[in-house]
């Protein structure tokens, strides 16, 4: 791993995936010093503990030795609602290893920890939308109790060492670099069916809401609450990542059938995790509303930017 000195460190944890890839780019374009990306092999538990304890050393070393602000960005994880709990149970148990060792090793109070949160995995089960922080979190998946797992995990690592911690609870994200072997990702397997001609099965009903992030906008609203530095006496804060448009199937598959212009081939389906999928979504957020004052991509833009990324890698895969 090689760092260099610079006036912020900023380590980005899974930036293999959709959104740890959009934020190590965003970071870059908006030159906030040196930013770190690591290759972890996540599927051996022993190994990527290692990894993760070797690498956070070099990282805090480098960061005392260059007197830089260190910043690190967990968005790291591949469960789904309708991952096994045990899987879940591993992710969270490897964040909690991570934050131990992190509580070990750095000073009090000398960096800021970003946890990706889901904001849809938290609220399921909570009653009257749109949902804002101030709702009382109700998983109903053991994806979302993971995830309130892991915010506990943050919210303690926070108050026991007065480093700043923000959590983000993420909206349902979209945008080039999706994971398409996951079973998420609405709007990404939208694309590829229109790309493909293949049909998609839809499991929920077509009023079901949602709020649809383009990634890179997440991406940017997390750089600027690293950035901003926004705590007051509390080191924790817990922010609502969205859109704040709630947008249901039914409208997502007309401005399909708008970019692309032809209607999408699905067939609806059921599935044994509807049960965990609730009609109405919708979100707002209360806290830091100055972050969210910007001017988002649109549901059509992010469509076809999301199209026109499979599409290269589809051309590229060819060779």
């Amino acid at each position: 791993m090689s760092l260099s000195v610079d006036r912020s460190l900023t380590w980005v944890i899974g930036a293999g995936g959709l959104l740890g890839q959009a934020l190590a780019a965003v970071l870059r374009r908006h030159d906030r010093g040196t930013v770190v990306t690591t290759r972890i092999l996540w599927t051996d538990v022993d190994e990527s503990r290692a990894a993760l304890r070797t690498f956070l050393r070099a990282f805090l070393d480098r960061a005392g030795a260059t007197n830089a602000i260190w910043r690190i960005a967990w968005c790291a994880g591949a469960g789904v609602t309708g991952t096994s709990a045990t899987t879940l149970s591993n992710e969270v148990a490897t964040f909690a290893y991570f934050v131990g060792e992190l509580t070990a090793l750095a000073p009090p109070a000398s960096g800021t920890l970003f946890l990706a949160s889901s904001a849809g995995g938290i609220y399921a089960g909570s009653t009257t939308p749109p949902f804002t922080e101030m709702h009382q979190p109700h998983p109903l998946s053991p994806y979302g109790e993971a995830k309130l797992a892991a915010e506990s995990v943050a919210g303690r690592f926070a108050h026991d060492t007065g480093n700043a911690v923000i959590v983000g609870r993420i909206a349902n994200l979209y945008g080039p670099g999706q994971n398409l072997a996951k079973s998420q990702g609405l709007v990404s397997h939208l694309c590829r069916a229109h790309l493909t001609g293949q049909p998609l099965s839809i499991y929920v009903s077509l009023d079901t809401i949602r709020d649809y992030l383009f990634v890179e906008d997440c991406a940017s609203m997390i750089d600027d609450a690293m950035t901003a530095g926004h705590h007051g006496a509390d080191p924790l804060a817990t922010k609502i990542l969205a859109s704040q448009q709630g947008t249901t199937v039914g409208a997502l598959i007309g401005e399909c059938r708008r970019v692309f212009k032809r209607t999408p081939r699905l067939v609806l389906g059921t599935s044994t995790n509807a049960r965990f999928q609730v009609k109405d979504l919708r979100l707002r957020s209360a806290v830091w509303p100055e972050l969210d004052r910007r001017a988002l991509t649109t549901l059509p833009a992010g469509l076809a930017a999301t199209a026109a990324s499979l599409l290269r890698s589809a051309q590229l895969a060819r060779f």
